[in-house]
């Protein structure tokens, strides 16, 4: 009897951690974007939303009939980012920036951020899926700039 009670709570624990680990995988999907295709955007940042669990930079885009279209960008995480050179104040409200990210698949106004250039020059990298962008006039690779 002891041997069954024993293999019982070791199969739901078992169940327990595939349910939790179907929600991480789940999680770290980037499905929505096409990672095949890289885009560039440049904006005017309206807000950075430093949040676990990924940081979103919202910005305007004028279109090609003049109108402002929002986006968002989805970043990694705050710890990720960090790590990376950025700062909770990197980005503000009103800099001009130029990104290189993965666009939606559906082709809605969004993606997933691969690197940004500030309007100095300065190259930030932003994905743990691709490589540090190639460094602008007055950065290094894996430079960062807070503000």
């Amino acid at each position: 009897m002891r041997m069954h009670t024993t293999g019982a709570s070791l199969g739901l624990v078992g169940l327990a951690v595939l349910l939790a680990g179907g929600s991480v995988l789940g999680h770290h999907s980037f499905a929505a974007f096409d990672m095949e295709k890289t885009a560039s955007l440049t904006a005017v940042v309206k807000e950075v939303q430093w949040v676990n669990p990924h940081v979103w930079i919202q910005l305007m885009v004028t279109d090609a009939s003049g109108k402002a279209v929002e986006w968002s960008i989805e970043a990694n995480s705050p710890s990720s980012m960090s790590r990376r050179g950025w700062k909770p104040k990197t980005l503000k409200a009103g800099d001009r920036i130029t990104v290189m990210m993965h666009p939606m698949r559906d082709g809605r106004p969004g993606g997933s951020l691969v690197s940004v250039v500030l309007a100095d020059g300065t190259a930030l990298g932003g994905s743990a899926t691709t490589e540090t962008p190639a460094p602008g006039p007055n950065s290094t690779p894996g430079s960062s700039r807070g503000r």
